[in-house]
């Protein structure tokens, strides 16, 4: 069993908000006590597996996943409705889990949160990556009917997060805001 994280972040945003970069940045500066746990690792792992495709190209962000997006939408979906915390325990005891912040990098809906909050009570913090539409149109969105007005990009909007990171270009803005974070992560580490 992973041991009991310091802290877990739980980002959440739409599609091509800069949820990853984010993520990857306060991963590097928090190099050696941070980790980047993916829900959307195990469930596609299990999805390629079930359905003979390359699991490489469904973890990177090219044409081949958007390719399977909606119906892994609909596997998943499934799953979480037999088991809400399915994917949530899976990454709480795989690679990564035995450092003491947890980045969980794309939370999509209200259930991955509660899990959170009910398994580990005081120790999470929500954070939404925003980018305005056309911002996230100039990154390669493209409005998807079934995906995009779907459960697992809409079930969080209307959330209540601790932290909203505006993620639209503005380097000094996004600076700020990540300064901010890590000094916090980083008091609570010293703890």
């Amino acid at each position: 069993m992973a041991q009991c994280p310091v802290e877990i972040l739980i980002f959440s945003g739409k599609r091509k908000s800069g949820k990853d970069y984010v993520t990857d940045i306060i991963k590097e500066r928090l190099s050696g006590v941070c980790s980047v746990l993916r829900l959307s690792g195990p469930l596609k792992a299990q999805y390629a597996q079930d359905h003979n495709l390359d699991l490489s190209r469904l973890l990177d962000a090219t044409e081949y996943k958007e390719k399977y997006r909606a119906d892994m939408i609909a596997w998943g979906e499934s799953k979480r409705s037999a088991d809400p915390g399915y994917f949530c325990r899976i990454i709480c005891t795989g690679p990564g889990s035995e450092k003491p912040i947890w980045i969980i990098s794309d939370a999509r809906r209200r259930t991955d949160v509660e899990y959170y909050q009910t398994e580990y009570p005081g120790q999470v913090k929500t954070v939404r990556v925003e980018a305005d539409e056309s911002v996230r149109r100039d990154r390669g969105w493209v409005f998807t009917s079934g995906v995009d007005d779907a459960e697992s990009e809409c079930d969080l909007d209307e959330t209540n997060f601790d932290l909203v990171i505006t993620n639209n270009g503005d380097s000094e803005l996004l600076e700020n805001a990540l300064t901010d974070l890590i000094e916090d992560i980083r008091s609570k580490l010293a703890v």
